[in-house]
């Protein structure tokens, strides 16, 4: 049976309890719940599909995966991919986006994942607190509401996290060291 995965940085808590407080409010404030359908979290690699019975094979190849050190994140402030997605910005960043470079040329050379190469965005990191069901007019009531709100938040990242797709949620499936 295939199932929905993708790859991402999860932040350590209290950091993640504050995200999803932020996604809860919005709920409350705006009714836009996408958001809630998974925990705060930078993406690496963007959904694909796998064989559930072909799960300790990708885990297995994930866990063997190595970076040389640890990323520092740090998170300012809101930003927004206007008019339907509103985030919490990761600041530049180069090992990042080097990390998430090789990550992405790791999968595709052992895992066989292309799907990544089709976004032609490229990687811009943040993570996601309102998007999806968000209509037009509350994006921009919310980005009136937020734009001049600040948000600052530092951590250590030295891990990844599989993130599979459960009863139209997605839940951290496995933890894994890079280093």
């Amino acid at each position: 049976m295939l199932h929905k995965y993708f790859i991402a940085i999860v932040p350590p808590e209290p950091l993640l309890a504050s995200i999803h407080d932020l996604k809860q409010r919005n709920f409350e404030i705006y009714n836009t719940k996408g958001a809630l359908r998974s925990p705060g979290h930078i993406t690496l690699h963007m959904p694909f599909t796998w064989e559930e019975e072909k799960e300790n094979k990708l885990v297995d190849v994930l866990k063997a995966f190595k970076f040389h050190q640890e990323i520092q994140i740090t998170l300012s402030n809101f930003d927004c991919f206007e008019p339907r997605v509103l985030f919490i910005n990761v600041s530049q960043n180069e090992l990042l986006n080097q990390f998430q470079k090789e990550l992405v040329s790791y999968c595709k050379s052992k895992l066989q994942l292309f799907n990544q190469a089709d976004d032609r965005r490229g990687f811009h990191p943040h993570i996601t607190i309102a998007f999806r069901d968000l209509k037009k007019p509350t994006f921009y009531k919310m980005w009136n509401d937020y734009q001049n709100v600040s948000f600052e938040a530092n951590f250590t990242c030295g891990t990844i996290c599989l993130l599979k797709q459960l009863n139209n949620r997605w839940e951290v499936y496995k933890e894994m060291d890079f280093l």
